[in-house]
Formats: structure tokens, C-alpha cells, sequence
């Protein structure tokens, strides 16, 4: 299959910061870059053309098509809903932190009222004033995945595992916590259903009668909750380790965080990185830090 849209130079942005652990392809003329997924060639041109190939371009073009373009059909609001979204799993420092939210009616307009929406649609000072609160008053399971623990896993199971694991455990929690069976479950798709549940085929219980959609943080009102109390848990974590560190790490997997890397290895040995850092991201190797 191959699918092509038009997007915004944020839009190619978002795209490849999707995609961390992408193989970075040799860039074809006029274009920003190319990745190699699993199931999908991505290639971002500098006319803004974006062109998705392979059996998973459906899947990963679906979130940044226009709603004229898109094949979803309108989604139907049904309460008690839950959602679940992850956070941290574009950043090269900090954990990564996987929260599923129960939601149901008379909070979801609550929520809506406190301005909830994705969490990278929010300033991280507005998600500090009122992850606390959200804590306290909406039903949910969150995982913390440290950094140590993330990097002793990943040698064994890549990202996209990793995360189907934590988003069904999440759900299992949640099950746990909760009586009511909701109308709704929803997961903001990073991986096909099948793929989804084929990953998780040694896990002892599962979650079924999923609902999976890209982009569902801006969709559904328990995705956008599980998003908000995610990325608090991740900047509490992200403190602690500035504090433990005496060290000001830098967020997301750019250049700068390059930098940041031979900054912190000037300071502390550069075994301690697998205590801060995703030690898999290419900012590792671009940084020139060898662990072999």
C-alpha cells in the first residue's frame, strides 16, 4: 500500500518524533528524511508531501490525514469509557510512564470544564497544577517503567512490545479496581490490533474489545485523562532525577540532547546512563558513547 498526505513542517516533525527507535534510511533527493519501520517506509519530502509504504501505511498515515481523507468513521461517546496513552517513549531521559483512566459521564464534562485535552497540547505547568487532582479523583492505573528496568527489558523486547505489555497491564489494574464493565475501551494506536494482542500471547490475563484509533487523545475524553496523568507522573520522575543528579536533563531526543549526554558523562561514569537514559535511542551513538 501507499498512501500520501500533505502535512505541515510540525506535522513531519511529530512524525518522526513518533517514531524513536525508526531505522534512519538513506535520504532521497529533496526530502528531510526516510525511516524503516517493521511495516511502513516512511519518507518526508520538502514539499511537505509525506509518503507511507507498506502493509502498515494505513495505520501509521491514518492520524495526520485530514478528516476528508480519513477512512475512520465518527466515533460514538459512550460512558463509562477508558482510555489509555503513554508518555515518555520519545524522550531519551526518564522513564516511560503508561496510565489507563476511567472515565465516566459526569466527570468526563468535569474534565472537559478543567480544559483536559492531550497532554502535548498542554502546558507542562497547567498538567503540574492539575495532575495531583486528577490523581485524586479519576479511577486509573499508572506504570512507572524506570530507566534501569527499561533497559535490562529492552534487550529482550523492543519498544513496541514493551508498551503493549504496559497498556494491558494498565487495563488488568483497572479491571481489578473497577466493577462496572465500561461500554467503551480505547488504546491511542501505536500498533496494529493483531499485532497488539499477538505480543501479548504469553501474558496470563488480557484485556480484549479494544478499541484502537490514532491520535484518540483528541477523540475521547479518557485517552486525553490517561495522557494528562501520564505525562504528571513522567515530570515528577523527570524531578527526582534532576534532584538525585544535581543535573539539568534535557526532554525529547534532539541534537541538544546530544550535548546534554557528554555534559552528564563529563560529570558522572557513563555506566550511569542506564539509570537516566533509553540507552537504544541514537542519541547514545551520537554523543559517542560506546557501551561495547
Amino acid at each position: 500500500m501507499n498512501i500520501s498526505i500533505t502535512c505541515t513542517k510540525q506535522q513531519i516533525n511529530e512524525i518522526k518524533e513518533r517514531y524513536p527507535e525508526a531505522k534512519q534510511r538513506e535520504t532521497p533527493p529533496y526530502a528531510y528524511w526516510q525511516l524503516g519501520l517493521s511495516d511502513c517506509v516512511i519518507t518526508a519530502y520538502e514539499s511537505g508531501k509525506v509518503v507511507f509504504q507498506g502493509m502498515g501505511a494505513e495505520l501509521h498515515a491514518s492520524g495526520y490525514r485530514s478528516p476528508s481523507q480519513s477512512h475512520h468513521s465518527q466515533a460514538t461517546t459512550l460512558f463509562p469509557q477508558w482510555g489509555s496513552d503513554e508518555v515518555g517513549t520519545g524522550d531519551y531521559f526518564g522513564p516511560v510512564c503508561v496510565c489507563a483512566a476511567a472515565v465516566d459521564e459526569a466527570n468526563s464534562i468535569w474534565l472537559k470544564n478543567m480544559g483536559i485535552q492531550d497532554s502535548k497540547a498542554m502546558k507542562d505547568e497547567t498538567i503540574r497544577s492539575l495532575g495531583k487532582t486528577l490523581q485524586e479523583r479519576i479511577p486509573h492505573s499508572l506504570l512507572i517503567l524506570d530507566n534501569a528496568t527499561y533497559n535490562r527489558v529492552h534487550q529482550t523486547h523492543n519498544m513496541v512490545d514493551i508498551k503493549c505489555k504496559l497498556h494491558n497491564q494498565a487495563y488488568v489494574h483497572l479491571t481489578h479496581k473497577q466493577s462496572e464493565t465500561p461500554k467503551q475501551i480505547i488504546v491511542d494506536q501505536f500498533v496494529a490490533e493483531k499485532s497488539y494482542y499477538r505480543y501479548l500471547a504469553k501474558e496470563k490475563e488480557v484485556v480484549r474489545n479494544i478499541h484502537f484509533e490514532t491520535k484518540a487523545e483528541n477523540r475521547y475524553i479518557a485517552v486525553a485523562c490517561a495522557s494528562v496523568i501520564a505525562r504528571y507522573a513522567f515530570l515528577l520522575a523527570f524531578d527526582d532525577m534532576c534532584q538525585k543528579y544535581q543535573f539539568s536533563f534535557c526532554k525529547g531526543a534532539s541534537a541538544r540532547v546530544d550535548e546534554n549526554i557528554r555534559e552528564f558523562i563529563s560529570i558522572y561514569p557513563s555506566t550511569d546512563l542506564a539509570n537516566v537514559a533509553k540507552l537504544h535511542f541514537a542519541n547514545t551513538k551520537k554523543a559517542g558513547v560506546n557501551f561495547q
